[in-house]
């Protein structure tokens, strides 16, 4: 199974950047890993509804780009299905039953996802009714796929 992270915006933070290697690391095993990056825009303070929605249309595009035809598509999105981390490993374990090699998951910037992206994607994903800055999100998301892989193959993980 190919997974990719399509993401807005650079990790700037070391600590981050070494926990997203450790999992990459940890899940080179189960899985091939990418990490794409798209750049991410300004949003002036006090930006209009309109500037917003301009801001995501543009990540949106960039982020499209990066998405090949035949991937399915999971969309991080505040509004998606929360599900256990087992029901996370379920999906992604009949994805691969249904012939489905590529897995793309999305997380947009700090203003969301693109309406675009979100028509493209075929199933939203929320980990959280809460909002979590890009960068974290990153990282929880590798260890939830990691994890998932870890209940797959019948392995131990920390309940």
């Amino acid at each position: 199974m190919k997974i990719t992270i399509a993401c807005v915006g650079k990790i700037k933070e070391k600590f981050f950047r070494e926990a997203l290697a450790e999992y990459s690391k940890r899940l080179s095993r189960y899985a091939k890993i990418d990490i794409v990056e798209v750049k991410d825009e300004k949003t002036p303070e006090n930006a209009s509804d309109a500037e917003e929605r301009k801001i995501k249309e543009t990540e949106g595009k960039r982020l499209l780009e990066k998405i090949p035809d035949s991937s399915y598509v999971i969309a991080l999105a505040i509004q998606g299905e929360m599900l256990t981390s087992e029901k996370l490993a379920a999906r992604i374990e009949r994805l691969g039953l249904w012939g489905k090699s590529h897995i793309v998951f999305v997380i947009g910037g700090s203003l969301g996802l693109s309406d675009e992206v979100m028509k493209r994607a075929d199933y939203a994903l929320s980990f959280s009714r809460m909002t979590f800055p890009h960068q974290l999100m990153r990282v929880i998301l590798l260890e939830q796929i990691y994890r998932s892989y870890r209940i797959i193959s019948h392995e131990p993980y920390h309940k």
